[in-house]
């Protein structure tokens, strides 16, 4: 462990972003396989602020399934449907005529994998703009009302052609239930978060956590934050492994440091070193990533570019392809949050980070600048797998 990290310069990014209104409130972390080697909080925060994990739940929740496929008791080239009928139901959104949606079957049948890496077909109605239109045309739940249907909308597009961002991992939450016979709340409590000591991590926040929550605001277009109510449903049917969780950014800082420690925290281990080599390996087979991610709702997220380095898709991350000088490491893995909080893990460095904050919509380039500044003063610190040029 690294003994002596002088976090004043975080702290000074932070402090200063909260000044000039980036966000009211913010929390990052910065942990290697050791331990934390600084946590920073700004404005309306403090270390036990809860805040909605949104996507961030992604990756914890991959790593359940992962176990199963550890103990033999999944397979990765498993059809969806032959372990959760329901996915079988789900027909191709083929265009329009006039305002009637036109559906067909599948090509193929989505799997495991599939679900994993985000080329099952699945999308998101505030990503794609004819599953939007589907939604509105049909009055089809949308995820946020918390209603299980809402995972029956139909496909994007057909499975294996287009890495397509959506609900692939809330459908890997249920294959988990299936296969476990646990609600998924239950098992990732009994099999990955209650082991890791990550004892604020939850689906359903009781009303003390609740009461640490912080605020959503929304980025108005004059570039002010104002409070938005977002419809979100307080006690929803199922645990969705995609966007479900809450916790705080301690709790998230342990999960990082057991991916760093090859699947093992305090003795405790959740998954096993080749696992954990398997999930920061590249799956998408070929299969494209879109050059950019449409925003279908302008409330929820902007459009998100691709990076502009080569990049690839493992079990339940993003995969960095290159190497930044002084900067991350190629392989390491990362993703986000809806409410622009980001996390990254880089392995080969021994060093991961995650910046935390309730600011919609997504991929506010603001806080985007403000990551790369607190990924920048981490790496001025600990040092680079690949030192600067």
């Amino acid at each position: 462990m690294i003994v002596t990290f002088d976090g004043s310069g975080v702290d000074s990014l932070l402090d200063s972003a909260v000044a000039d209104g980036v966000f009211e409130g913010v929390s990052a972390i910065v942990v290697d396989r050791d331990g934390v080697l600084h946590l920073a909080t700004a404005g309306d925060v403090d270390a036990d602020t809860m805040f909605r994990n949104m996507s961030m739940t992604k990756a914890p929740a991959t790593v359940g399934a992962l176990q199963l496929v550890e103990q033999g008791r999944l397979e990765l080239e498993a059809t969806v449907e032959s372990i959760v009928p329901e996915f079988g139901q789900l027909q191709v959104l083929a265009g329009f005529d006039a305002d009637e949606p036109v559906l067909r079957a599948p090509a193929s049948k989505a799997t495991v994998r599939q679900l994993m890496t985000h080329t099952s077909g699945c999308g998101y109605t505030f990503t794609n703009a004819d599953l939007h239109r589907y939604a509105q045309l049909t009055g089809a739940p949308e995820l946020t009302s918390g209603r299980k249907a809402s995972l029956m909308g139909p496909l994007g597009r057909d499975p294996g052609t287009l890495w397509e961002y959506g609900v692939s991992t809330d459908w890997l939450g249920l294959v988990v239930e299936a296969v476990s016979g646990q609600t998924l709340d239950v098992y990732l409590q009994e099999h990955l978060y209650g082991p890791l000591g990550m004892s604020q991590t939850t689906f359903y926040p009781s009303a003390e956590q609740r009461s640490r929550l912080l605020a959503i605001t929304l980025r108005a277009s004059d570039g002010q934050l104002v409070a938005l109510e977002l419809d979100l449903a307080d006690d929803p049917e199922w645990a969705s492994a995609g966007s479900g969780s809450f916790g705080t950014i301690g709790d998230y800082g342990r999960f990082i440091r057991a991916m760093l420690r090859d699947g093992e925290l305090d003795g405790e281990r959740v998954l096993g070193a080749d696992t954990v080599a398997l999930a920061f390996s590249d799956h998408l087979r070929g299969v494209p990533l879109p050059e950019i991610m449409k925003s279908a709702d302008p409330v929820l997220t902007n459009d998100v570019p691709a990076l502009p380095l080569p990049q690839g898709w493992g079990l339940g991350f993003q995969l960095l392809e290159a190497d930044i000088p002084g900067g991350r490491a190629s392989g390491s893995g990362a993703w986000a949050g809806l409410c622009n909080c980001y996390y990254w893990i880089d392995r080969a460095a021994g060093v991961g980070g995650a910046i935390m904050t309730q600011v919609l919509p997504f991929f506010d380039i603001r806080i985007v600048q403000t990551l790369l500044g607190f990924e920048a003063a981490t790496y001025g610190q600990v040092g680079s797998a690949v030192p600067a040029a």
